[in-house]
């Protein structure tokens, strides 16, 4: 008997509050946990540019065969177009290899395992705050964790003389996981001047810097959110990224992200990322197409490409709304704390200061979810859910 050995593990701090929130009868209830866009509809749609993509596979598509480990090929190239620029040097001198994986998550798993077992980091910073998940990823793979610092939450924007800090007593060959913009949980992120004084640090102290690409284009647009990341490219010669497409073309259960390798010369490069694809081999074998291939469709095709980037501005401009009428909202509910850092925040979340208890009254008293945290999934609000979020909030307060 094995089982009886197992303890029952603690429910995810934000996959757990979904549970919860799906087991409570209130018809009022709001879930600002779980990070997926919602339309003023409250409903989570499927973009027009991904079902013209589809129609289109259904009426080409002539096999089922096996993708290679590392994915379907066009896939891979735009995820670098998207990444770099077309014209970047990675891309142009060949330093740069990518593997389809199945979400921002998987990326990032498969790059820890990578590192773990054939390089000789042992060793990732990590912001405090960060994702909930990450701790749990690269713990899991074998990493050390440590952190540094990013959020002053007296004035509620970043503390980047901390990150400096921090970051000066890492080791050489230590990583840095660095959120490429719509940091989350905070959305506060660097600008182009703190972007390049990170990567010169990066390359003075020889840091390896491991990039979360969760929300391209949600922040200020498609080329303007990879600059902090074409910077830190431009600087350091050896970097890994994990990127998703779950959010920027609404592919949530499609699960398609990548992890995409950078060698300081194409030769390191291949000699890289023949072990992805070994850790990939013993992880999944090989990945699924469906994603992979809307994706690659869309970015092919000059029109759905343009459809894709004018609903993305649409997505991103509903969220900055949803922003600045949140802040009006609180106030309208008789908050007279200032909210106003909110309307300065970037991407899909909000830091909202709010401590666990008032994130519990929320929940058990008003039927408003978010995560322990007190971050706030501002693309799950409406104009209609928005006033019962403000009350309540008040309430809270």
């Amino acid at each position: 008997m094995i089982f009886s050995q197992v303890e029952l593990a603690p429910a995810d701090p934000i996959l757990g509050l979904t549970d919860a929130f799906k087991a409570d009868v209130r018809e009022h209830k709001v879930n600002l946990g779980v990070g997926i866009y919602k339309d003023e509809s409250g409903q989570t749609p499927i973009l027009k540019s991904v079902k013209f993509a589809e129609e289109k596979l259904l009426a080409t598509e002539k096999s089922k065969s096996y993708l290679g480990m590392e994915g379907v090929e066009a896939y891979n190239r735009a995820v670098q177009t998207l990444l770099f620029g077309a014209e970047h040097e990675v891309v142009s001198q060949s330093r740069a290899l990518t593997a389809q994986a199945p979400g921002g998550t998987g990326s990032l798993r498969v790059a820890a395992e990578f590192l773990v077992r054939h390089t000789d980091s042992k060793k990732i910073w990590i912001s405090n705050p960060t994702w909930a998940n990450h701790n749990n990823i690269f713990s899991t793979a074998g990493l050390d964790i440590a952190e540094y610092g990013y959020y002053q939450a007296e004035t509620h924007s970043l503390d980047f003389d901390a990150m400096l800090a921090d970051l000066q007593s890492a080791q050489a060959g230590d990583l840095v996981l660095l959120h490429g913009c719509c940091h989350n949980p905070t959305g506060i992120d660097l600008n182009i001047a703190q972007w390049q004084q990170i990567a010169d640090l990066c390359l003075a102290n020889g840091l390896v810097p491991l990039f979360d690409f969760a929300y391209q284009g949600f922040g200020a647009g498609v080329e303007e959110d990879a600059q902090g990341l074409r910077i830190v490219a431009n600087t350091v010669p050896e970097l890994i990224v994990a990127n998703s497409f779950s959010k920027n073309f609404g592919l949530y259960n499609e699960r398609i992200g990548a992890v995409t390798v950078v060698g300081s010369n194409s030769e390191q490069t291949v000699n890289a990322f023949s072990q992805i694809k070994s850790t990939i081999r013993a992880s999944y074998s090989n990945p699924p197409a469906h994603g992979a291939l809307i994706v690659s469709t869309i970015l092919e095709d000059a029109a759905l490409k343009q459809l894709w980037h004018d609903e993305l501005q649409e997505m991103r401009e509903r969220i900055a709304e949803m922003r600045t009428l949140f802040v009006a909202s609180l106030k309208s509910a008789g908050v007279s704390q200032d909210f106003e850092f909110i309307s300065r925040q970037n991407g899909m979340f909000s830091f909202s200061g709010l401590n666990k208890d008032q994130v519990n009254r929320l929940k058990e008293e008003f039927a408003v979810y978010i995560v322990g945290s007190g971050r706030i999934s501002v693309a799950g609000m409406t104009k209609t859910n928005m006033p019962v979020i403000c009350a309540a909030i008040a309430k809270v307060l």
